[in-house]
């Protein structure tokens, strides 16, 4: 008997995991919407992320070749983010996922009220 891996039940899988992990998603999309940033520009543009997490979404995003960290030997030293070459691929993605988001999720909210409202608790 064949065992089914995640892989195999849903081949974008892996691809979820890398791309719409907690942060990434927010960090990927302000590096393609403004450009190259420096890490202080990020974390005023996503909000309420601990400088700890963005430090650990970018190397981790950095390692999996979505974004590219360039150091610049200055007094004081100057790091910026961009996203790179492969990253920018993702952007057809995010711009769908946008027009999606933009045209159903006010049918989404309504489908939550409802729901919620036929299941609340009885006394």
């Amino acid at each position: 008997m064949t065992e089914v891996t995640p892989e195999l039940a849903c081949p974008i899988a892996p691809v979820v995991d890398i791309v719409f992990s907690r942060w990434t998603t927010p960090i990927l999309w302000t590096l393609n919407e403004y450009g190259r940033q420096r890490f202080v520009e990020l974390e005023r543009r996503i909000g309420p992320i601990t400088p700890k997490v963005l430090t650990q979404r970018l190397r981790q995003l950095e390692r999996d070749g979505l974004i590219t960290r360039t150091y610049h030997r200055e007094v004081p030293p100057r790091v910026e983010y961009e996203i790179s070459p492969l990253g920018l691929t993702l952007a057809p993605l995010f711009a769908t996922l946008a027009t999606w988001a933009k045209t159903n999720l006010p049918a989404v909210d309504e489908s939550r009220h409802a729901y919620d409202s036929d299941n609340r608790p009885r006394p």
